[in-house]
């Protein structure tokens, strides 16, 4: 209701598959570029999404990780029912025990801590649009996206129902931008040697954050971009020995807001949408 209060252009765009309901504000046909955000909530975990973005192998090897007390949990359930009920029970009950709590990380009890992932990247969205003059919001459309946590299915729905427009037009992503001091700004591969002078530009009077620039060609950071030719990512990340990282999100501890982000994406976002 305060969106539409103060946004009279607002529209809201579902789908009819995983009944996605993105929030539109501006028209994408005519913006020099399109600013995006997921809003739904992640289901809560015992164990961190661990993302370490310039080491694949860490974060699939991390994955692989929990797959052992999940193992674990599904042979120990199976050895229960075949002890207590029937020895032909166990392979059932240990299916079926690893495929609840694969449920439970997908599509379990949502998380009431989501400060980073993805509180942060709607309140960039609005800081944006609440920053920007008339004319540079007239230049720009902003999408909310739903799903994000499901398998990205709100970004793919407005894809899909903007597929000509988006063809060439520019998506700027924000998915966990208040946690770590390090802002990775990370365009598509294909639109890399395009927009990195112009994104260094933009955020080089930056002092006391350090803004990474990188290519997705070495980058592991899967969020909506995904879904659109022409694309940002944009997240935070804290750094350690063995390199960026991000942990916390979709787990309890998912409490950290760094507002000076906030600022750095808001102010360098806009200055980076004059260039366009």
């Amino acid at each position: 209701e305060f969106l539409r209060a103060h946004y009279p252009d607002l529209k809201i765009e579902t789908d009819g598959l995983s009944y996605s309901r993105n929030i539109v504000i501006g028209n994408p046909d005519t913006a020099k570029a399109v600013f995006g955000a997921h809003y739904d909530t992640c289901a809560v975990m015992i164990f961190p999404n661990f993302i370490m973005p310039k080491s694949v192998l860490m974060s699939v090897l991390y994955a692989f990780v929990l797959i052992i007390p999940m193992t674990a949990a599904a042979v120990l359930v199976g050895k229960l029912a075949s002890s207590v009920l029937d020895e032909s029970l166990y392979s059932l009950f240990a299916m079926l025990t690893y495929w609840v709590l694969l449920f439970l990380m997908i599509l379990g009890p949502e998380n009431k801590h989501t400060v980073n992932d993805n509180t942060s990247g709607v309140i960039t969205l609005v800081e944006l649009m609440d920053s920007m003059t008339e004319e540079e919001r007239a230049q720009s459309c902003f999408v909310f996206f739903d799903n994000e946590e499901k398998g990205l299915f709100g970004s793919s729905a407005f894809a899909k129902e903007h597929k000509k427009t988006m063809k060439e037009k520019l998506l700027i992503n924000f998915d966990c931008v208040s946690d770590g001091d390090y802002l990775m700004l990370i365009p598509d591969k294909k639109s890399f040697p395009e927009l990195e002078d112009k994104l260094k530009e933009a955020f080089a009077e930056v002092a006391d954050k350090t803004v990474l620039i990188e290519s997705s060609k070495g980058v592991y950071y899967p969020s909506d971009q995904k879904n659109f030719k022409n694309n940002i990512g944009v997240a935070a990340f804290k750094k350690s020995k063995l390199g960026l990282y991000m942990d916390r999100i979709h787990t309890p501890k998912d409490t950290v807001m760094d507002e000076r982000n906030i600022e750095v994406l808001r102010t360098g976002m806009i200055k980076f949408l004059n260039m366009l």
